[in-house]
């Protein structure tokens, strides 16, 4: 049963593989037909990605803020500019993802 079955396998090999190498003689070259659905890919789970956890971050950051100028009144000017500024540097990862998802799935690739 075994000898017959890795017969039938070898047989199979040996007459499938020369249809494969005859079929890829007229295809054309590859021009990086990949590319284009994997950066598509990348940029949208990348944005995803970079958009959730900057608001997660967002989040937390504006949570503790409130809570320190709840804490301390007297020093929430200064709490709050400091909020203000971590949550633009926070931000700026999203952008900073957005401008490379643009990059991705505007730029052609090189052929």
């Amino acid at each position: 049963m075994r000898r017959s079955l890795m017969l039938t396998l070898m047989t199979v090999t040996v007459l499938s593989v020369p249809g494969m190498a005859l079929a890829a003689e007229g295809a054309a070259p590859a021009t990086g037909g990949w590319v284009g659905p994997f950066a598509v890919i990348a940029a949208g789970l990348g944005m995803a990605l970079a958009s959730g956890l900057c608001a997660l971050g967002q989040g937390k950051a504006a949570a503790a803020a409130v809570d320190a100028m709840a804490r301390q009144p007297g020093a929430a000017a200064r709490i709050q500019t400091a909020m203000i500024i971590g949550l633009a540097l926070i931000e700026s990862l999203a952008l900073y993802v957005f401008v490379i998802a643009a990059i991705l799935l505007f730029v052609q690739p090189v052929k």
